[in-house]
């Protein structure tokens, strides 16, 4: 009987080729499947494109609105991005498709799941990981891992030899995934560091900055308890809201970011990200958590922050660990409501205002000008209690520089049942 191995199938040039390979290397029907998570696809082309290439089905699941709801906005919420600048748009993407994956390997009655991630990268970890969280005894295939091809310019060749379309151009073969949230670029010039981005090639979302409109333009976004609800002071759905702000920051040219990263395995790599929409979101929600936020809570939220970007990042969103941080990260989030306006031009989000009812912001307290709350007469007794480790310390110091030793009269040694007064210097 014939093994089944469902793919998760994105249409391009690695999937393309793994349909045949499969069906060569295992006596195997193939059904590919994909999960529409907002990238831009010809669907029917794809399905045409699947088929053509050995699959005996194609199945798309739709997950944009739960994509957006579930994982985009924990995203936000966290507020952190992976070292500093990638804001993780296929980090959060893999979790779900990696689950729904698993549901239809499930549905199927599949043998295995095969899927199109290199040795090298980060993909491979997050799909296995969401795979074995749903359906723990399936067996995963990673053609990568296991076939003797090495490059893209041989996957090009396999595929031409077997007269199968190429689904892309030999002289536009970056390495990228796109969704709702982002497009990432990787390969070709990228691999060398030292290159700068060829963005006008190479952007799909974006407005290479010099472009940009010369006028700025100025947007609103609503926020309820962490979430954005509203632009410009009209309620969308997520979905709807994501498109909206990714097509403003689009033309002005925001949220590019070309970084040098270090992958789940270990060894760096460099690429570029456009988050038009996302870059927009995360800068109006910190203006408003800045607002919102007591100094200590935000101080451990920034703690909590960095490991859930690094949990997003590695792929255990369906670890306890994530579930907790989430848990964590949602109390604080009660009270991050309110408006922020941000201005846009060539490149930068620049913050214009924000307000919130729960703005813990005072302008009595915050002004120059003596309001009721506050006396400017309390903060000698609270410096001298805030410095008196300071001045316990310096006070030691000057007695070491004096004597050469820290043994002086007033010092405790350790096993002293008590303190000895000073004899006054």
């Amino acid at each position: 009987m014939k093994k089944k191995i469902v793919l998760a199938y994105s249409g391009g040039l690695d999937t393309t080729v793994i349909v045949p390979w499969l069906k060569e290397n295992y006596d195997c029907d193939v059904v590919a499947a994909c999960g529409d998570v907002g990238q831009e696809a010809d669907w029917a082309a794809m399905e045409k494109r699947a088929l053509a290439s050995g699959a005996v089905k194609f199945i798309k699941l739709d997950q944009k609105a739960e994509f957006v709801s579930d994982y985009l906005w924990a995203l936000v919420k966290a507020g952190s991005p992976y070292e500093k600048k990638y804001l993780l748009g296929t980090s959060a993407a893999r979790p779900l498709l990696a689950k729904g994956l698993a549901e239809i390997a499930l549905a199927e009655g599949a043998d295995a799941i095969a899927h199109g991630c290199t040795g090298k990268g980060n993909d491979q970890v997050r799909f296995e990981l969401g795979v074995k969280a749903f359906a723990p005894e399936m067996e995963v295939i990673a053609p990568w891992r296991i076939w003797d091809i090495q490059s893209r310019e041989e996957e090009i060749e396999y595929l031409e030899k077997r007269n199968i379309p190429v689904p892309m151009k030999k002289s536009d073969s970056y390495s990228r995934d796109d969704n709702l949230w982002h497009i990432s670029h990787e390969g070709l010039d990228l691999e060398d560091p030292a290159n700068e981005p060829k963005f006008e090639g190479m952007l799909k979302m974006t407005t290479p900055p010099e472009q940009a409109p010369d006028k700025p333009e100025y947007v609103t976004i609503g926020f309820e308890k962490g979430a954005p609800v509203s632009v410009n002071g009209e309620k969308l759905n997520p979905v709807a809201l994501v498109k909206k702000l990714n097509a403003i920051g689009g033309r002005h040219g925001v949220g590019l970011v070309d970084m040098v990263e270090n992958r789940v395995v270990g060894m760096k790599s460099r690429g570029v990200y456009e988050t038009p929409g996302g870059a927009i979101i995360m800068e109006a929600h910190d203006k408003l958590e800045q607002l919102c936020l007591d100094k200590k809570t935000l101080s451990f939220k920034l703690t909590v922050a960095q490991r859930f970007a690094e949990i997003l990042y590695e792929g255990e969103w369906f670890s306890p660990l994530c579930a907790a941080l989430n848990a964590f990260i949602d109390s604080t989030q009660q009270v991050v409501t309110g408006t922020v306006k941000v201005k846009l031009y060539k490149g930068s989000i620049l913050s214009a205002g924000a307000t919130s009812p729960y703005s813990l912001y005072d302008a009595s307290l915050a002004s120059f000008t003596t309001g009721p709350l506050f006396s400017h007469k309390d903060s000698t007794g609270f410096i001298n209690l805030f410095g008196l480790p300071t001045k316990v310390r310096a006070r030691l110091n000057a007695r070491i520089a004096a004597h050469g030793t820290a043994s002086g009269p007033d010092v405790v040694k350790p096993g002293n049942s008590g303190y000895t007064a000073p004899s006054g210097d």
